[in-house]
C-alpha cells in the first residue's frame, strides 16, 4: 500500500532492544490531528539491515517525510534520511553520527551511562538489556510493570551493530529537531545536548527517562507536529 499526500508523513524508527510498538502512545496523538504516520519494524541486526527496512517504508510513501529516530534509531535515520523525500529529521534521545563515525564512537566519547551496565549476552553474537536495568535505568519514570513488559518484548541487538559506520549524514543538509531526555540513564545526556548543537537542531529538553516517547508521548508528538508543519508549509 502506497501513502500519497502533499502533507508530510511521519516515519518512526525505534531504538535498540525495542520494536515499533514503543511508539504506540505517540501515534494516536498524530493520527487525531490527521497526520499520516508509519512505524518501521527494524531487525536491529546491522545498520545496513535497519536502513534497508526503513527505506522499504520510505518507498511506499509518495510525498514529503519527517523521519524520526529514537536512540539507535537516530543512527538509522542519519543514513536512511538521505532519501530525497525526507525533508526533516527528528532525533529523540538519539545518536547522530558523522561521516565515518559509528554509534559506538559516540558512546565511547562520553562517560558510560549506568544503563549500559545492564547489557548482557543473548546467544551467539547478540545482546539484550537486563530487566533490572530496564526498571532502574531505561524506563525509570514508567510504572515498574511497564518496564518489565518492555524487557520481555525487547528485540535482541547484534553485537556488531554499534560498530557500523555512517557514510553520509542526512542531518548535514536537512533541518533537524532534537529531543533531549534530561533524566536519561541509557544515553549520555551530555552527548544528547552536544549533538543537538552539532547538528544545528531545534532542541527541546524534556524531564524524562530514555523512554520519553512512553512517559511523555504528547510532548513528543507536539514536537513531531511542529516538524510536520515546518515541512508542509515550506
Amino acid at each position: 500500500m502506497t501513502t500519497t499526500s502533499k502533507e508530510a508523513t511521519v516515519v518512526l524508527v525505534h531504538g535498540a532492544w525495542a520494536d515499533a510498538s514503543s511508539w504506540r502512545l505517540v501515534i494516536p496523538y498524530l493520527q487525531r490531528e490527521g497526520i499520516a504516520v508509519v512505524a518501521v519494524q527494524n531487525p536491529t541486526t546491522s545498520l545496513a539491515d535497519d536502513v534497508a527496512a526503513t527505506r522499504r517504508t520510505l518507498d511506499t510513501i509518495d510525498g514529503p517525510v519527517v523521519l524520526v529516530g529514537h536512540s539507535w534509531g537516530g543512527t538509522v535515520i542519519t543514513e536512511a534520511g538521505n532519501d530525497p523525500k525526507v525533508k526533516a529529521l527528528v532525533y529523540v534521545a538519539a545518536f547522530a553520527p558523522d561521516a565515518g563515525q559509528s554509534t559506538g564512537d559516540q558512546v565511547n566519547a562520553y562517560p558510560t551511562p549506568p544503563g549500559l551496565g545492564g547489557v548482557t549476552p543473548f546467544g551467539e553474537g547478540f545482546l539484550k538489556m537486563s530487566e533490572a536495568s530496564w526498571i532502574a535505568n531505561v524506563a525509570q519514570d514508567l510504572p515498574e510493570q511497564d518496564a518489565r513488559v518492555l524487557s520481555a518484548v525487547q528485540t535482541p541487538l547484534s553485537l556488531t551493530t554499534f560498530s557500523d559506520k555512517i557514510s553520509t549524514p542526512a542531518w548535514a543538509d536537512r533541518p533537524s529537531w532534537y529531543i533531549v531526555s534530561s533524566q536519561d540513564r541509557a544515553v549520555s545526556v551530555e552527548l544528547q545536548r552536544d549533538l543537538g548543537r552539532r547538528i544545528n537542531a531545534q532542541t527541546v529538553e524534556l524531564v524524562a527517562s530514555h523512554m520519553s516517547l512512553l512517559s511523555l508521548p504528547q510532548a513528543v508528538a507536539n514536537i513531531l507536529r511542529d516538524a510536520v508543519n515546518h515541512v508542509s508549509e515550506g
